[in-house]
């Protein structure tokens, strides 16, 4: 098996853009704090922690790039592809603390309204479409890395968020209702925890080395069976090593077959893993009697049928 760290180019693209990312978030954060405070704004207080909690998640994902790109080492053999799942299983949970502070701040202002200054609040959201758009997009073009996609998911929700702001601001501009502003905070608190909760789950099944996304046991034993000379599967198991890297060890009965036979099978299970599943890091032990730990297989020799349908 053999495991690789991040591509070094794409790495220190991404890194760039997190780092400059980062620097404009954290100026936006005081921007909006203070704009907040002046306006009497909860939204736009919501906001600014909002976005104190996407510098968190930028700073933890900058960081998570660097230690994913390390390579693999006789301490760490696997590398250190979970540095960024446990980067977005951090962040995840911060924000689901930060939506439920928004839910309680927002419940006190719907009891006790306070008058706010719509045009400070749309003038600083206008700034913040506009700065965390620019950020979501940069992202965008790595979203199928877990840690990445976190931080995207933060930057995405902030630009849908500060544009609810504006539209707040301007409705109460127009009405004077100031329950809006509360109002506004609790949509933008469920949007929070809307986007937390997906990354949690993912994070938490990569940790837990569970199945891979759009992956399932009998799918991949199904397409191991169905190469010539494979006469059945067990012992199976897969996991992720992070949301774009899975590895999969497993036995494999085949007949008394010379080396070189046995390796054009390797190869063309090898390969069919990869072109069907993206499965790249395996680890595969032939067999050509019954294993004696079958019966404790996920997937079970006895009964397999012989198929001699090839992939390719």
């Amino acid at each position: 098996m053999h495991v690789h760290g991040a591509e070094p180019g794409h790495s220190a693209r991404t890194a760039a853009i997190l780092r400059l990312s980062l620097i404009a978030t954290f100026i936006y954060v005081v921007i909006t704090a203070v704009a907040g405070v002046r306006a009497h704004s909860l939204a736009l207080i919501s906001e600014a922690g909002h976005n104190l909690s996407d510098v968190a998640a930028l700073a933890l994902s900058w960081v998570a790039v660097y230690m994913q790109a390390r390579p693999a080492d006789s301490t760490k053999t696997y590398g250190y592809h979970r540095a960024g799942v446990l980067a977005a299983f951090v962040n995840a949970l911060a924000l689901i603390l930060l939506s439920l502070c928004i839910f309680y701040e927002a419940a006190q202002r719907l009891l006790q309204p306070v008058a706010v200054h719509p045009g400070i609040m749309m003038a600083v959201a206008a700034v913040g479409v506009v700065m965390n758009g620019a950020i979501a997009f940069a992202l965008h073009s790595g979203r199928r890395d877990v840690n990445i996609r976190s931080s995207f998911v933060h930057m995405l929700g902030d630009t849908f968020s500060t544009a609810a702001v504006i539209a707040g601001g301007w409705a109460i501009q127009l009405t004077g209702n100031n329950w809006i502003d509360p109002a506004l905070s609790i949509g933008i608190g469920a949007l929070i925890l809307l986007s937390a909760w997906d990354i949690v789950h993912e994070t938490l099944n990569i940790l837990l080395e569970g199945m891979p996304r759009g992956i399932t046991l009998a799918q991949v034993a199904d397409v191991i069976q169905q190469t010539e000379g494979v006469m059945g599967v067990h012992d199976l198991h897969i996991w992720s090593l992070s949301s774009e890297a899975h590895a999969l060890s497993c036995h494999i009965l085949i007949a008394d077959l010379p080396l070189s036979a046995s390796d054009r099978i390797l190869q063309h299970v090898r390969e069919d893993l990869h072109e069907r599943f993206h499965i790249d890091h395996t680890t595969i032990q032939f067999e050509h009697v019954v294993c004696e730990v079958a019966h404790g297989c996920v997937v079970p020799v006895a009964e397999h049928e012989h198929r001699h349908t090839h992939s390719h």
